[in-house]
Formats: C-alpha cells, structure tokens, sequence
C-alpha cells in the first residue's frame, strides 16, 4: 500500500539547492498530518557527503544514487534513476522542486509513471488524505485547486515560495542500486556565470530593470541590489534590447520567481512580467508614468524616475545602516 512522502532534493555540483530544502520541509509538514515518513532522493556522483544534511530538515531516511553517469543532469539518466526508486518504495506523496531542472525531471517521470501532475505549485494541503495543490493559471489571474490522482499524488513546488524549517530527524542515508539504462544525450562543456551572484529563483530581493533604463548600464539597480544582499533581474523588453542576458529575464519566457520583495524600476507591467513576479511578498514598483499597470499590483509605488529614486533610496539605506 503507497504511504509515506519520497522528495526529490535537487544538488548541483555537490552542494544542494535551496529549493532542495524547501521541498523536504514541506514534506515534513505533509508527513506529520498524514502520520508517515520522509524519504529523500538524492542523485549524483560523489555526493554521500552532503546526504546527511536533509536530516536536519525532516527527512527519516534518504536514499543516495551515487554513479559518474549521474555527474551532470540528463533527463534520460535521472529519470531512469528516480523511476526505480519510486517503484520500490510506492510513496503516497511524490514531491520535486519546479526548478528548470525539476520541471524537466518531473514532467518526464509523470509520464513514465503514469500519474498527473501539478506544477509550479505555491501551496499544499491535505484533504481526508488527499493531496490538493494550489497553482496559478492564466498568467497569475486566477489560482486553481488540483485534486491529485495517484499513487502517488505527485507535485512541483514553486521556488521561494515554502518555508523552511529545520526539524531533526534521524536522516538514515543508504545506497541505493543505479541503473542509467541507455542515456542518448551528454553534457559536453559548461559555461556558468562567475561571482556570487544569487540564482533568481532563489533571490530573496530582486531589483529589476525595464525598458525605462534606457541602455545597458544597470549599475543603479546593481548598487540597490548590494545594499539590499540582492541579484538583478530584467523585464523581456530589457533582454531583448541586449542589455542584459537571457538568464536575468523574469516573466512567463524568462523565471517565474517568488522572492520576500520585488522592486520594479522603469517597467511598465505587462501582463507576462507580472506573472512572473506576481507570488512575490511585497511588490515595489519606481516608474515616471502613473497610468503603468504595474501600479494595480504594487504595494507600494513611487512615480519618479528612476534615476533618481533609485539612488536616493540607496543612499538612505545605507545611511540607516550605518
């Protein structure tokens, strides 16, 4: 009989996502209403050493997939893997981050496994054992309830959007048996960003840019996101005019991303941004139109431009702070 939740913790390069997590707290919390347990997955090679951290976090017991093969994602590879480890565990509850890679991961899986599947999840609940997710549809104008068919009732969870927590559990780690099967596609070069930027999926301060930044300098938005301990985003208009890399871009073609606060300067709020932002805490929005839409979803707005907002506003912050 299915029981218990099985989470797929996301690690890249040896060290885990935040969303990683964020998906065992939430299935701590499903766990403890359905009187189970957690089991964590984690897939890679080398990675035995960061296993036992996703006990401090909820999880009973986590299985390691550990094989060179596993080194870098590849959907064939992962899919394989974790189809195994589901089949032979038969968990209630299946839950993964809807990260770029846990979207690729899950949607195949779903299919493989033959269950639905709701994505970009923002919120969970338990029904007389029935798993209903919480997912925005139509570009962020309405938010639908899905009642999951299963087992197991499988879900991707929005990153930035579940809490956290650290609840000791005894975090058992075992090996499980790997079988890539045939694996048709490689990763023959990586090209990563240097720095310490912070991934804008798992920002919990983004200040974003538009077309109102009228060309390539950002170092306004750059200097706000640094008091700020934030990243920089760009709206389509922004990335199309190159003026930032695709990898900045939020919205509906770019990152669907939830942090605690958004500040959007010189964007006018097409209906594509804001549903890329629209889950986000609190929404301040610098533009010198009144009339931009963007306004109708701010909590708070400044009709200025932003040129001079914006440095005011980061000279007052680091003012109070000394």
């Amino acid at each position: 009989m299915a029981q218990g939740v099985l989470v797929f913790a996301e690690q890249v390069d040896g060290g885990f996502r935040k969303i990683a997590f964020e998906a065992v707290s939430e299935g701590r919390r499903l766990a403890d209403t359905l009187g189970g347990t957690v089991t964590a997955v984690v897939l890679g090679s080398g990675v035995d050493g960061i296993a036992g951290e996703l006990g401090k976090y909820g999880a009973d017991k986590i299985l390691v997939g550990d094989d060179p093969v596993l080194a870098d994602y590849t959907t064939e590879a992962y899919t394989n893997v974790l189809c195994d480890v589901v089949r032979d565990n038969d968990p209630g509850i299946l839950l993964l981050g809807a990260s770029s890679q846990g979207k690729d991961l899950s949607a195949r899986l779903a299919v493989r496994l033959g269950v639905g599947l709701a994505m970009d999840c923002i919120a969970l609940k338990l029904d007389g054992g029935k798993l209903i997710a919480t997912r925005p549809m139509y570009g962020g104008k309405v938010l639908a309830e899905v009642a999951l068919q299963g087992p197991p009732q499988m879900t991707a969870i929005r990153p930035n959007v579940m809490e956290i927590e650290e609840v000791a559990k005894a975090g058992d780690v075992e090996r499980v048996a790997v079988n890539t099967g045939v694996v048709r596609t490689r990763v023959v070069e990586k090209k990563l960003e240097t720095g310490a930027k912070v991934d804008l999926t798992e920002a919990d301060v983004i200040v974003s840019g538009g077309r109102g930044m009228g060309g390539p300098d950002f170092s306004v938005l750059e200097d706000l996101a640094e008091v700020l301990g934030g990243t920089v985003g760009a709206s389509r208009s922004a990335v199309d005019e190159g003026w930032r890399p695709h990898s900045d871009q939020v919205g509906q073609t770019g990152k669907i991303v939830s942090p605690n606060l958004y500040i959007a300067c010189g964007i006018s709020g097409a209906i594509q941004h804001l549903a890329g932002m629209g889950s986000s805490k609190y929404i301040v929005a610098i533009n010198k139109d009144p009339e931009a839409p963007v306004f109708k979803r701010a909590d708070y707005g400044i009709v200025e431009d932003l040129f001079k907002a914006v440095p005011a506003i980061t000279s007052e912050l680091k003012r109070l702070r000394g």
